[in-house]
């Protein structure tokens, strides 16, 4: 790495994804808006490199309102057809129009629980899990958390939430500390975990 520092083995050298990895990746989120927004960025992910949404991160927030859960569940067809044509992000029709359904989902589940926040740490029970991988090699693409978690979120109507999606989206909101035990970064989230 350009500082000499040893991180996870998926960074790569692009700027962009050192400074996620270093500043953002696995630390605990608990605000509600921010969970919506891993949500939003994760099921967009879905069959693609997290480098190409990480770069196109700044046109998603502007063109689902700063990823406010309330403005885009009132998304009309319009709105739609307006995102499919905007080249700026990821013009999947199917991801666009289940982002918009999942907006009004996560409403029902703060509604119903409270915040999303309870109801999604429920599956880690409210706790970091903290894993000691020594590669990248031994890290899973799914756990029994995350299918447990897929398949309350889809009896909720949710889409795009399958385990793999929803263990990636465990490892970006701190639900999990997937970094490497070699990396930098492993010491401090196990200090920011949830306990």
């Amino acid at each position: 790495m350009p500082d000499g520092r040893s991180r996870c083995g998926w960074v790569g050298r692009e700027a962009g994804m050192i400074a996620y990895h270093d500043t953002e990746w696995g630390v605990p989120v608990s605000d509600d808006h921010r969970h919506f927004k891993f949500l939003v960025l994760d099921a967009f992910q879905a069959g693609l490199s997290w480098a190409v949404i990480l770069r196109k991160r700044e046109a998603f927030r502007e063109a689902f309102c700063g990823f406010d859960p309330v403005a885009v569940s009132s998304f009309t067809d319009v709105d739609l057809k307006r995102l499919q044509h905007n080249a700026s992000i990821v013009r999947n029709r199917l991801k666009i129009e289940a982002t918009v359904s999942n907006a009004a989902r996560f409403l029902e589940i703060q509604d119903e629980v409270g915040t999303f926040d309870s109801f999604i740490w429920s599956f880690t029970e409210g706790r970091t899990v903290r894993n000691e991988w020594p590669d990248l090699a031994r890290v899973p693409a799914h756990t029994g958390e995350s299918e447990r978690m897929s398949k309350a979120l889809r009896r909720w109507g949710f889409r795009f939430v399958g385990p793999t999606i929803c263990y990636a989206y465990m490892q970006a909101a701190g639900m999990v500390n997937d970094h490497t035990t070699s990396c930098f970064r492993y010491e401090e989230v196990n200090r920011l975990a949830r306990r």
